[in-house]
């Protein structure tokens, strides 16, 4: 079972690095800058969740643009170099089949400094964009326009 659970986290892990680099093949025209979000909360509300522009800042990241990759999401770098490490651990493991890193990954208050972090940022995302930006434009980025 342990076996089942660390490849099909290689495949999500290779899932979420892919589908950002063949969005960035297909980035002519900048479309990404331009296109409604597909995230159901800001669908819903027009403001950004804690997640929103991940995946533009990973197509901005394989494009060499960190400036952009950092705008669209302050993580963004950091779930790629989480991603890579990801790999390489879960490989080790279930070549070497032991554990490496649980003490580590398993850690409540390494959870509890990240939640705190992305709330912290939230945060100060929701303020930015609000001070950014018209009621009307909050509305276009929502399906009640």
């Amino acid at each position: 079972m342990k076996r089942e659970r660390k490849i099909f986290g290689i495949i999500g892990v290779v899932i979420t690095l892919v589908i950002p680099f063949f969005l960035m093949l297909h980035n002519q025209n900048n479309h990404l800058e331009t296109d409604q979000s597909l995230c159901p909360f800001k669908m819903l509300t027009g403001f950004p969740c804690p997640g929103c522009g991940i995946t533009k800042s990973l197509v901005y990241f394989y494009q060499g643009d960190l400036y952009k990759s950092m705008y669209y999401h302050v993580l963004g770098p950091f779930v790629v170099l989480f991603c890579v490490g990801t790999i390489v651990l879960l490989l080790t493991e279930l070549m070497t089949k032991k554990e490496y890193l649980n003490g580590l990954i398993y850690n409540k208050k390494l959870a509890y400094v990240l939640a705190c972090f992305l709330i912290f940022y939230q945060i100060v995302r929701i303020t930015y964009f609000i001070e950014n930006n018209t009621y009307d434009s909050i509305l276009k980025e929502s399906i009640w326009k």
